[in-house]
């Protein structure tokens, strides 16, 4: 296809999920490298959901757009890994909550480390910042809002 015909229009999608692939894949094969070789793109998501005061079982689930017993499971899973714990809710024992371990924050930052340095080599594959920034500035105007859509992992049909 010549560069003067338009792309057909199902490609966009199929690009821009392909690049969130190639992404997402560096990134789980680097931080394997790093000491946490159990970790699965579904965690990024759950880790976010409960954040840095943690949360309870039910709230991840409702975050994630997923059932209680399925965010359960996933945490059940997360601290047998050593990413999560369970212990009482300061305000309240009856309740439960969900808190990242020290190996669960170590994630954290070294994944904003290596997505930091995932960005740089685009910016050398594509020539330069000013051509990056101007491919997130257009995204940012295809896609508005807040990019952290917990929700994801529902919305694709799959339980945490």
């Amino acid at each position: 296809m010549s560069r003067e015909q338009a792309s057909p229009g199902y490609e966009l999608p199929l690009r821009l999920l392909f690049a969130f692939r190639l992404i997402i894949d560096e990134l789980h094969e680097r931080i394997a490298r790093e000491g946490h070789p159990d970790l699965r793109p579904m965690h990024g998501f759950v880790f976010q959901a409960i954040g840095p005061h943690g949360t309870t079982a039910v709230e991840l689930g409702k975050r994630l757009g997923v059932s209680k017993q399925a965010a359960g499971k996933t945490v059940e899973q997360l601290e047998r890994l050593g990413y999560v714990e369970r212990g009482s809710d300061p305000a309240d024992a009856r309740r439960k909550m969900v808190r990242l371990t020290a190996r669960g924050v170590d994630c954290l930052v070294r994944s904003a480390r290596i997505f930091d340095e995932l960005r740089e080599e685009w910016v050398g594959q594509l020539g330069g910042e000013e051509r990056l920034r101007g491919l997130e500035d257009a995204l940012r105007v295809l896609a508005p809002g807040d990019p952290f859509r917990l929700d994801t992992p529902r919305w694709f049909g799959a339980a945490p």
